[in-house]
């Protein structure tokens, strides 16, 4: 379609008299410029405005301007508005993620607004009495129609043998490249107001009236086509995998109690979440029981309320909890038996005291006391905002129980956000990834690296840029892929990634701790909380000196 309106360009500038060696050179100077302003300056102006202004209301009035800003550059250098917004559209795709607030708002106004409008303005356009008095108009449709659609099917067919596809898919290439709408229309219309002499169109009423019946026929055409073929594909893979294990039912867990970090675990859980389902979250605020005053309790619910309205803007459905128990740690663990939680998102701890540690106690006690996989998260900018995912993985990685589990979050963070995923790891590790990736998220920009020594982190500071997510994937005390280079983890985080993005992972693990906690285990628990103690004493001590 791109192609026929360039064409019609040149036809309208043929008829008035403009065409020579200057024209073509205007022509194509004027594209070219206009093209790359789109394609290189306007991803980095989006990525700065996102990064800067936060506000939802903000972020949709922007897309919009740059969808007009793009549509009214290409037509001033001479072709149609409508690739100019369809341009846009292209490069900004990437920072709007599918399962978001903004892309939420853009979808509600195209669906209730501009497409209705659209769809009015079409109908307004059609000659009834035109259309059935001569009949001409009714030939131009059928003869339209019946042209479209063989060419597509064509097309399609030539796509199914070329790359060897089923049937069925087939279809649903024709279902969705079968529908003539926008550009179509752009063209008879500007054709229809090109005079070739004068009160002569070149293309007159009947193919104007012609091609809005083709429109109408084709749409339902491919409506009906599309919803076939996505089922039979459905039925196809259900048939063809009848053996597969059947998978656990998901369920992010989200503690919430710093209202400054709801967005980014939020965000993260959207990302990471079954993109069918509209469910599978759960938000929880633990009160401690010496600690339940009023305040709290208000403090609690205002943060499970922003949880609820973050999650709300993508109609995704969040069950809300407050939980009162001894501690943080045993209700967060409570929380995951009671709704049977499949992981734990929760924020990175800021160190308060120079005797904190990096991870903090609430991290290091819910690791100790769970077997379910684990993120803990330090987001610096918005999700939508960053460029590529960097995972540096532990050698023996594969033998964990959730390898395949963390495999598929970061598939679909990576899918979401339409970056590239860097995997660095072991290269017998790298085998079984990048077979599980090529298999199951083959859609996904990725790229493998083998990273045998894990010794200094230190190398992977030329490959993590400031808008880059580190992901490091971890592992328990005890687990098969735990080395005890994972014990010089925070300090090298804390000196060569401390202003980058971050995410620690901890996969499942095979059985429950506590089901298996010795009295060994108690002791050593007690007296690290009695070494914690005394450490906090010291420093006082110097503070007050």
């Amino acid at each position: 379609m791109t192609l026929a309106l360039i064409i019609l360009a040149v036809i309208a500038g043929g008829y008035s008299g403009t065409i020579d060696g200057f024209f073509w050179m205007w022509l194509t100077l004027k594209v070219i410029a206009v093209v790359f302003l789109i394609i290189y300056f306007f991803p980095r102006i989006g990525r700065w405005f996102f990064r800067k202004y936060e506000d939802n209301i903000m972020q949709f009035i922007f897309v919009l301007a740059m969808v007009f800003l793009g549509g009214g550059m290409l037509e001033l250098a001479g072709l149609e508005g409508i690739l100019g917004a369809f341009m846009v559209g292209l490069v900004l795709n990437r920072l709007i993620p599918h399962v978001s607030p903004l892309m939420n708002r853009l979808e509600f106004v195209g669906n209730a607004l501009f497409i209705p409008y659209f769809l009015i303005g079409v109908g307004m356009i059609i000659n009834v009495r035109s259309l059935f008095a001569q009949g001409e108009a009714l030939k131009v449709a059928v003869v339209m129609t019946i042209v479209a659609t063989l060419s597509k099917w064509l097309a399609a067919w030539f796509t199914q043998k070329t790359f060897r596809m089923h049937k069925h898919e087939r279809a649903m290439i024709f279902g969705l490249s079968n529908a003539q709408a926008a550009a179509t229309l752009a063209a008879v219309l500007i054709g229809n107001k090109i005079e070739i002499s004068p009160g002569v169109p070149l293309l007159n009423d009947d193919v104007l009236n012609g091609t809005v019946v083709m429109i109408l026929f084709t749409c339902i055409i491919s409506s009906v086509v599309t919803e076939r073929a996505s089922r039979q594909i459905t039925l196809g893979d259900d048939f063809i995998l009848p053996d597969e294990k059947t998978k656990e039912e998901e369920k992010i867990l989200i503690p919430v109690s710093n209202p400054e970090t709801i967005e980014g675990l939020m965000g993260m859980a959207l990302l990471m979440k079954d993109p069918k389902r509209n469910d599978g979250l759960v938000a929880l605020n633990v009160i401690n029981d010496n600690n339940a005053s009023e305040s709290v309790l208000a403090r609690g619910r205002k943060s499970l309320e922003r949880t609820a309205m973050v999650a709300a803007a993508v109609d995704v459905k969040v069950a809300t909890a407050t939980r009162f128990d001894q501690s943080t740690v045993s209700g967060i663990i409570h929380a995951v038996k009671e709704y049977n939680a499949t992981e734990v998102v929760i924020g990175l701890h800021r160190k308060a005291t120079i005797v904190d540690s990096f991870f903090g106690a609430l991290a290091e006690n819910l690791l100790k006391g769970m077997h379910r996989q684990v993120m803990i998260v330090k987001c610096l900018m918005p999700a939508n905002t960053l460029r590529r995912i960097i995972v540096a993985v532990p050698v023996k990685a594969e033998y964990e129980a959730g390898f395949l589990k963390w495999i598929d979050r970061l598939c679909r963070m990576g899918g979401q956000l339409g970056c590239r995923i860097h995997f660095f790891a072991h290269p017998e590790t790298l085998r079984y990834l990048e077979s599980y990736v090529r298999k199951k998220h083959k859609n996904v920009r990725t790229e493998f690296t083998a990273f045998p020594n894990w010794e200094d982190l230190l190398l992977l500071t030329g490959q993590v840029n400031y808008d880059h997510l580190l992901v490091i994937v971890s592992a328990r005390r005890g687990s098969i892929s735990y080395s005890p280079l994972f014990e010089k983890l925070p300090m090298q985080i804390s000196k060569y990634f401390n202003n980058n993005s971050l995410l620690v992972l901890y996969p499942d693990q095979y059985g429950d701790p506590q089901d298996t906690l010795s009295f060994s285990d108690l002791g050593h628990h007690n007296e690290s909380q009695h070494y914690e103690a005394v450490g906090r004493w010291f420093y006082k001590w110097f503070k007050k000196s």
